[in-house]
């Protein structure tokens, strides 16, 4: 027990020994540290103080510079400042000069102006005494021979102006006739057209008279069987050794002429036979009028067409107008107007096409409402006829407007093709209808003296009063009558119309 005590008394002594030698070498480590820790913090303190001396004379030395700086740009500033304030003063003296020099060259020009205004008022006064001493020499006043002079000098300015006008229509028509001329003769020439009138022939030949009876029959029998058959009518007159043939449609009229022929020729005239011969004339028009719209195509040079449009070409085989046969007339259009537009340089297709196509309405125009041109529109349309082509058939009579100039051609072509010598006869009652309404346009004009229609109705000749109508009017009114012509009137080729202004002066010696 007793040792048991003494060695806790020991260990607790040791421990204790222990714990306090551990506290003093524990003390001892952090002095050690704490003055170390010092000597640290006091280094970095001088090295502190140093850095922080030589920033501040650093930036004593910065300061100073930019000071320096400052200084010099101020003194700078001031010496641009003196010499702009140097130069100013120079400009005011200047303009202060300028001022003077102003001053003193307005009391000049016043003083002058005064002289100035002096000696007009004495114009002015001279040209009134004048004025007033040549109204009394004149007996006029001053408006009367101003409205005199300026008549004079408008009767020369009109008669000057008609003279250039005049000059100037003369050369343009001049050259622009030149050229048409040539352009013309040379389609003209290359085509070279054999055919100048054919007339479709309604009157049947026969070999004696006799045969007038066996045509007409027992009782008109065989007359009437043929009129039935061929929807004509026969006209049996006394004309010797003929009949007549009578229809609006020229296609039934060529069928019963050559029926007609046939039994002539035949001898045996009898309805059934009458029947067979009118079906084997009209097999045989039909294949002509296809015959015919396929050669009008090949010699135009137009293919493609619709077989219902070559048919219609081949009906105008018996179709004439003013004694022109109208298939001859669409060809010989056709070939013109490709000739022409090459020419020009248009487009030759749709000219020949429009040449050819453009009277196409007069093959069903008969038993048709409606002007040919507006049908045969009508009917190319209907079978795929190119537009271009359709405005020049519908344009050709002006019924509406011309858009291109191949419908510009193709009217040219029409009336070349009609109105050249011997191309159509016209009958003498619509020869003096035309005569008379030429001459009556023209006198409906004011101040038209007199009118006349010569060289068959190609030119007509107008008379004015030379107290209302001017020279300059005169001009005016040829251009108005040629409109009026063109507007209200359809003709063959072209009318000139020529104005006369005659003066005549009379005086009598007494």
């Amino acid at each position: 027990m007793g040792e048991w005590m003494i060695t806790v008394v020991v260990a607790v002594l040791a421990l204790a020994a222990g714990f306090g030698l551990g506290f003093l070498i524990r003390r001892y480590a952090v002095q050690e540290k704490i003055k170390k820790q010092q000597q640290r913090t006091e280094q970095l303190l001088g090295k502190a103080e140093k850095k922080a001396s030589e920033t501040v004379l650093a930036a004593k030395d910065e300061a100073l510079r930019i000071r320096n700086k400052m200084e010099q740009e101020l003194e700078r500033r001031r010496a641009a400042l003196r010499r702009e304030e140097e130069r100013l003063q120079r400009r005011r003296d200047k303009v202060d000069h300028r001022q003077e020099r102003l001053e003193q060259r307005e009391q000049v020009l016043n003083k002058r102006q005064s002289a100035l205004d002096k000696k007009r008022n004495l114009v002015e006064r001279l040209e009134q005494e004048q004025m007033v001493t040549l109204e009394r020499m004149a007996g006029l006043s001053r408006e009367e021979a101003k409205q005199e002079l300026l008549e004079a000098v408008e009767e020369d300015a009109r008669q000057d102006m008609a003279r250039v006008i005049r000059q100037v229509e003369a050369e343009v028509k001049e050259e622009a006739d030149a050229r048409a001329r040539e352009i013309i003769t040379y389609a003209i020439q290359r085509m070279a057209s054999e055919q100048v009138a054919e007339l479709t022939v309604s009157t049947v030949p026969l070999p004696s008279d006799d045969m007038k009876g066996r045509i007409i029959g027992r009782g008109g029998r065989n007359i009437r069987a043929f009129e039935n058959a061929t929807g004509v009518d026969v006209v049996v007159d006394d004309t010797p050794e003929a009949v007549t043939i009578s229809c609006f449609d020229p296609v039934r009229r060529e069928v019963a002429r050559r029926a007609m022929e046939r039994l002539v020729v035949d001898g045996r005239i009898h309805p059934a036979r009458i029947e067979k011969i009118v079906a084997d004339s009209r097999k045989e028009v039909e294949r002509i009028i296809r015959d015919e719209g396929e050669r009008a195509a090949y010699e135009a040079g137009v293919p493609g067409l619709h077989p219902e449009i070559l048919k219609l070409l081949g009906r105008l085989k018996f179709r004439t107008s003013y004694g022109q046969n109208q298939h001859a007339h669409a060809i010989e259009s056709a070939k013109l107007a490709g000739m022409i537009a090459e020419e020009l340089g248009a487009n030759a297709e749709i000219a020949r096409a429009g040449g050819l196509l453009h009277d196409i309405g007069k093959a069903v125009d008969f038993d048709t409402e409606g002007t040919h041109a507006g049908i045969g529109a009508e009917i190319c349309r209907r079978y795929g006829v190119p537009e271009a082509v359709v405005q020049c058939v519908e344009s050709h009579h002006h019924e509406v407007e011309q858009n291109s100039i191949e419908a510009v051609i193709v009217e040219v072509s029409d009336a070349i093709s009609g109105a050249r010598p011997g191309a159509r006869r016209e009958s003498l009652e619509l020869y003096l209808k035309r005569i008379h309404a030429l001459e009556e346009i023209a006198s409906s004009f004011e101040g038209v003296a007199e009118s006349y229609a010569i060289q068959a109705g190609r030119e007509v000749r107008i008379i004015v009063k030379p107290d209302e109508i001017d020279d300059l009017a005169t001009i005016r009114l040829s251009s108005d009558i040629a409109r009026k012509f063109e507007e209200s009137m359809e003709y063959p080729g072209q009318i000139k119309v020529t104005v006369i202004r005659e003066v005549r002066a009379e005086e009598y010696a007494k």
